[in-house]
């Protein structure tokens, strides 16, 4: 119950607070939801990405313990949702919604300030948790991304929007000034930070508006159902059956354990809507797995301390 309240208030509040502003802000002003949409995806996205990955020093044993992880779990995660689409006969455009729900983790706003709570005295468990950002990124703009362009296009046209995407220029452009040690110029990196810093806040008060346009009746269905489930209960369970596998333990084992009961990305939504797929039922399983996640990630935490203390 402890490790519950201080989940719930210190992590799951915050969000629930920016998304409730959203809904009341958009009953009130009726926003453009397609015009935020778009200064998300084309402005505050890439400033993160690539503060992100510009700033992030990581060690390379560690880097790859966790890359190795993360190329097992992610593919598993892949796979299952895939065959769990086609075993729902899922339309084209549902089934990509599908699939980015169960492998899109919310490891940025959700997942470092769990760590940070988790592991106060430990740094390691932060940095991996920022190494698993930095690969959600990567998995959300090219997975994800292909995902819900695939669904509605085909062929070349996936390739040109694909790499239109200044998320793509912005990840690619971080991964090389980080690695040459390029500094940025004040001018320059002051304003790519102030936007950085925005775009926690003005993602979720736009899924909170897209969430006020809903029925709360309306999240209460079996795709929404088995998508959560999956992502929440099943995905740590594979999770746990990798780490064994791998014979990780300590801190690098509990972050990872942790790390994959986080909720579905708000990013997916944010896609989602971006491109006109299914945005009702991305923006649901969002809200419905983040609420849910407030009890399954605490008992993920307590399975962590308790398997590899």
């Amino acid at each position: 119950m402890v490790y519950l309240g201080m989940i719930f208030f210190k992590i799951v509040m915050p969000i629930l607070l920016l998304l409730a502003l959203g809904a009341i802000l958009q009953k009130k002003f009726k926003f453009n939801l397609k015009a935020l949409s778009q200064l998300i995806t084309y402005c505050f996205m890439p400033a993160a990405v690539f503060s992100n990955l510009y700033a992030t020093t990581i060690e390379l044993s560690v880097l790859g313990q966790v890359a190795f992880f993360i190329v097992l779990f992610i593919g598993s995660q892949m796979i299952l949702s895939h065959f769990i689409a086609r075993a729902l006969h899922l339309r084209k455009t549902e089934a990509a919604v599908f699939k980015n729900s169960v492998v899109l983790i919310n490891s940025g706003n959700y997942g470092i300030p769990v760590a940070q709570m988790i592991f106060a005295t430990q740094p390691i468990g932060v940095a991996i948790q920022v190494i698993l950002v930095i690969f959600q990124n990567m998995t959300t703009y090219t997975y994800g991304l292909y995902n819900l362009i695939s669904s509605t296009k085909s062929g070349l046209t996936i390739v040109k929007d694909f790499l239109k995407m200044p998320i793509i220029h912005a990840l690619l452009i971080g991964v090389l000034m980080n690695y040459f040690d390029v500094t940025l110029p004040p001018f320059i990196q002051i304003p790519v930070e102030h936007v950085a810093d925005g775009f926690v806040a003005v993602a979720l008060i736009t899924l909170g508006a897209q969430l006020s346009q809903l029925e709360i009746k309306s999240m209460f269905n079996k795709t929404v159902f088995i998508s959560c489930f999956t992502r929440l209960i099943v995905g740590p369970s594979i999770a746990l059956g990798v780490i064994l596998l791998l014979g990780l333990d300590g801190v690098v084992a509990q972050s990872l354990l942790i790390a994959s009961a986080f909720p579905t990305s708000r990013n997916s939504s944010s896609l989602a809507l971006e491109y006109d797929v299914e945005s009702a039922t991305a923006a649901q399983t969002v809200l419905f797995s983040t609420i849910v996640s407030c009890l399954t990630v605490t008992v993920v935490i307590y399975l962590a301390e308790l398997l590899f203390a």
